[in-house]
């Protein structure tokens, strides 16, 4: 397969427009440096329901950062849930008042979270022995993690209990010596030896919209379970890129589009455009997926909603949920709300559906909770004809992109999307 040449956007940017000194709330994510592999620790559990992340001594110490510097620091910021992942964490701060430093001089958010950077490295500098003069320890020696059942099992690394991650309730253990803000960083530019532990900068999300901040503990609250589920079921909870063939070439797909769009929409430049989108295989239109593939091997049947069939919705919808109980795949971008009714009233019914995603899938791609657990079922796969490109959220995508989703539905159904008003069609 040959695709477009891949353009990486920057998750880390910070936005223009905020004042980042400023109270708030954010949900932050940060990596460990890939070379580092996964220190932090390991999944563990008999299943996804006891998912548990078993922290090894330097998880334990960034934990410790985590719930006890920053706030020791900052007194105006506070830890709300969190997770330490075995190569990145996810947390949420709040800040109730202007950032300001222990001396009283305005700081901002970047400040901070470099500071907790600078003593974790401080932290996993001391553990795996790469002290100055130094350098000749085996960090794989001291990092190894140490299994546990659960959560509430005895942790043997660094002593104390471990306690549930998520909340700020969750102690932390052992102790471990801490200077936000000192010379670590500094230090680390002469010692060549020593490599910090985190990658260079970090993701921010803040909460806008009402319930976002619950969804946001949500999805830290379930990382250890993802994490279980992708990893035992790799074949289904995985993007694949060997991408399925449609049979859909862009000629064909050119000649939908002048027909389907007004013709101001799909001037050379736009087809231009959503050409070099595309994921192609040869001069066919390819999708990569997440899911599983086997629901394909069933009848699919494409959901595809139009203004000119608005009083016969009814009749469409009646007509998709039957076939879906029959057995048959629902295929839909999900775009019109009479798509959104059908496919979402199909999911709740437990049938199984194959969603056109508006992006493609990037280098780590996690789809919702309740879409990974669908995943996993075997009731849902994901399915993309783009290559991924970096959104803004208020970006929008145009008709065209919109109409091509719909004929690359049809493509895969091999089925017009009219088939509902038939009167039988072939089981």
């Amino acid at each position: 397969m040959t695709e477009g040449r891949d353009v990486r956007h920057s998750m880390k940017r910070r936005s223009a427009a905020h004042d980042y000194s400023r109270p708030g709330i954010y949900h932050i994510t940060t990596h460990v440096a890939k070379e580092m592999g996964r220190p932090l620790g390991m999944v563990v559990g008999g299943d996804a329901a006891t998912a548990a992340v078993a922290l090894t001594a330097a998880g334990r110490a960034v934990e410790h950062e985590l719930l006890t510097a920053i706030s020791a620091h900052y007194p105006m910021i506070a830890v709300d849930a969190y997770v330490v992942m075995p190569e990145h964490l996810h947390f949420i701060l709040i800040v109730r008042a202007p950032i300001v430093s222990g001396s009283g001089r305005p700081t901002h958010l970047g400040q901070v979270i470099a500071g907790f950077k600078q003593g974790c490295n401080r932290a996993y500098w001391d553990i795996t022995g790469q002290r100055e003069g130094n350098l000749a320890a085996k960090p794989q020696d001291a990092l190894a993690a140490k299994p546990q059942g659960t959560v509430e099992a005895k942790a043997q690394a660094a002593g104390g209990a471990a306690k549930p991650q998520g909340t700020v309730e969750g102690k932390a253990q052992g102790t471990v010596d801490t200077v936000l803000g000192g010379s670590a960083a500094k230090k680390a530019r002469f010692d060549t030896g020593r490599k910090p532990l985190f990658e260079p900068g970090y993701c921010d999300v803040m909460p806008i919209e009402p319930g976002q901040l619950d969804t946001m503990r949500s999805y830290i609250g379930n990382n250890p379970r993802s994490r279980w589920l992708r990893t035992h079921n790799p074949a289904m909870l995985q993007p694949r890129r060997d991408g399925i063939d449609t049979a859909l070439s862009f000629s064909a797909l050119r000649g939908y589009l002048r027909r389907e769009c007004p013709r101001h929409l799909v001037a050379d430049e736009a087809l231009t455009q959503i050409e070099g989108r595309l994921l192609m295989a040869g001069n066919i239109i390819a999708c990569h997926t997440y899911g599983d593939r086997g629901l394909l091997q069933r009848r699919r049947l494409p959901v595809v909603c139009h203004r000119r069939d608005k009083r016969l919705f009814e009749q469409q919808k009646a007509r998709c949920l039957e076939e879906a109980a029959q057995g048959a795949l629902l295929v839909s971008p999900r775009i019109a709300k009479g798509e959104q009714a059908i496919i979402d009233e199909a999911e709740s019914r437990g049938y199984a559906v194959a969603l056109i995603a508006d992006n493609g899938f990037p280098e780590v791609y996690h789809p919702s909770e309740t879409r990974i657990a669908r995943c996993s079922e075997g009731r849902l796969l994901i399915l993309t004809p783009w290559q991924y490109q970096y959104r803004g959220k208020h970006e929008e995508i145009t008709v065209p992109f919109c109409k091509t989703m719909n004929c690359v539905a049809q493509a895969i159904c091999r089925l017009k999307d009219d088939w509902w008003k038939t009167l039988a069609i072939e089981h």
